[in-house]
């Protein structure tokens, strides 16, 4: 598995540790990212970027991810979807180094691997309408 893609694993993993408990798990999460990529520092320091990036901005990520929906509140999410999301979201909007096109085909793959059958087109729909705003606003 690409080592970005292990990361992004570890980060959506996190944001679901952290909807879940609290953001005061927030400075724990070392030891996870520690425990599930123990060999590759590479790895954990992006999955670490990346979810407290996420987890800084999640109020602008979370407007962005309603407004590109049609009658679908954030609270209606599924913890898994969510965080899936936000993750895409958060790069969509504050990482230009990975392509728009990467991001939500990775978004798709951990729909297909985590979520339901029918979250990979939901994750699909809602990124490219996010992809488009943000297009939009630039």
């Amino acid at each position: 598995m690409d080592s970005r893609t292990r990361a992004r694993e570890l980060a959506m993993q996190a944001l679901y540790q952290l909807d879940v408990q609290g953001g005061d798990i927030l400075e724990r999460l070392g030891v996870f990212f520690e425990e599930n990529a123990p060999d590759d520092e590479s790895v954990r320091k992006l999955a670490r970027d990346w979810t407290r990036g996420t987890w800084e901005n999640v109020t602008q990520c979370d407007e962005i991810i309603v407004a590109s929906t049609i009658k679908w509140e954030i609270s209606r999410l599924s913890f898994v979807d969510k965080s899936i999301l936000r993750l895409a979201v958060y790069q969509l909007k504050f990482c230009p180094d990975v392509p728009p096109k990467v991001v939500i085909n990775e978004a798709i793959e951990l729909a297909k691997k985590f979520s339901t059958a029918q979250s990979p087109g939901f994750v699909n729909g809602v990124l490219d309408a996010v992809r488009k705003r943000l297009k939009l606003e630039s």
